[in-house]
């Protein structure tokens, strides 16, 4: 198998001696010469787009390269060779692809860009799921050039500034090592490596045009505020208009005036009574679903918490619901009447602090802790 391959060298076209740089140019060309967009239905241009790509990929490694010069074909068995007689050329794109920013014309593997943007939903359709429509702006192929940028029956030549590539390398740093190299889109044809001089007046050569595009998003049940929804080949057009980039729709949940979401459970501070809190009471509180009652026993406690089972929100992912989550908030009343006043007094004359339990242990380390402060004062 190895007897018949070509020399690499000679398949690119360049001198044993060539730098990286110009095996780099060269195979540019050679990729750009038998690209399988511009010779449709070509074999021979096919397996001559795969000679080359095998041949860049010896070539532009240091170590293969030096086997390859030392000991031809057979010294790069079991060097890591991909078979690129037997792959798809897909597959090449994708593998050269990030490296040199894609080729002129070659769209098979391009893309567009991907949009965002955001939607605001009620607490309640995240926790139950939601079919919403959203209407934004994107770019569309154009309807008068078909994308092309140019009038019907204009003609078009190959662009000055990347000489038909499609691509331009801006080049910085010192040299050597530390030289920076990067392949982007030609600024003056926008990638496809031929302008015309007859540009579309719809679109004014750019080929595209701004529209309106109104879809239905599904929100799922559980989604947390800040998450994106993606909704595939929903956003910019690729070049050649095949290949469409995604919609990213970020999601914002707006406040609950009752109820705050922690994770999957929710939480409702309920104010109460001193009464009620030392009496104890029954109180309807608020949950997604409407209400629900909480008995509350003698001598609920500031901050002291009730957990209501399956009532919180839906997880993402498994569906299983959280709880709610019910603290109650004692409040003192900040003015009394006469009749309310003498009955507290007469309640805090009967009041016995030596049987409550916080009060007791807090009354025991204040005794010690002046026990402690009149020693010391004797000792001094």
């Amino acid at each position: 198998m190895s007897a018949q391959k070509r020399d690499y060298y000679e398949v690119l076209g360049v001198a044993k001696t060539a730098s990286d740089e110009e095996i780099k140019k060269a195979y540019r060309r050679c990729a750009h010469k038998f690209h399988p967009d511009r010779n449709p239905d070509d074999a021979s241009a096919e397996t001559k787009f795969k000679e080359a790509a095998e041949a860049y990929d010896v070539l532009s490694d240091g170590q293969k390269r030096q086997r390859y010069d030392q000991f031809g074909h057979a010294g790069l068995n079991g060097a890591g060779m991909r078979d690129y007689s037997h792959m798809n050329v897909e597959d090449i794109f994708s593998m050269f692809n990030d490296f040199f920013g894609g080729f002129g014309g070659g769209s098979r593997r391009s893309r567009g860009a991907d949009l965002q943007t955001e939607m605001t939903v009620t607490l309640l359709e995240a926790s139950t799921g939601a079919a919403r429509e959203l209407t934004f702006e994107r770019h569309e192929v154009c309807d008068g050039c078909a994308g092309s940028g140019a009038k019907p029956g204009g003609r078009k030549q190959a662009c000055s500034t990347c000489g038909g590539y499609g691509q331009v390398e801006q080049v910085s740093g010192m040299g050597g090592f530390f030289t920076s190299r990067v392949v982007t889109a030609c600024p003056h044809c926008r990638g496809r490596g031929q302008v015309t001089s007859s540009p579309c007046t719809s679109c004014r050569g750019s080929g595209r045009a701004v529209r309106s595009r109104t879809l239905t998003v599904q929100i799922p049940a559980g989604i947390h505020d800040g998450q994106a929804i993606r909704v595939r080949s929903e956003g910019e057009p690729s070049e050649d208009g095949q290949r469409r980039g995604d919609l990213h729709c970020y999601v914002h949940i707006e406040a609950h005036p009752l109820l705050e979401r922690h994770d999957n459970d929710l939480v409702c501070r309920v104010p109460v009574s001193f009464t009620q809190a030392a009496l104890g009471a029954k109180i309807d509180v608020p949950t997604l679903s409407g209400r629900a009652d909480v008995t509350l026993p003698p001598g609920t406690q500031h901050g002291q918490m009730f957990r209501l089972k399956g009532l919180g929100m839906p997880d993402l992912r498994g569906g299983r619901k959280g709880d709610e989550i019910v603290q109650v908030l004692v409040e003192i009343p900040r003015t009394l009447s006469k009749p309310q006043e003498q009955l507290l007094r007469q309640f805090a004359d009967s009041e016995d602090r030596s049987v409550l339990p916080e009060s007791k242990g807090w009354l025991e380390k204040l005794r010690e802790y002046f026990s402690g402060v009149e020693r010391g004062k004797g000792d001094s």
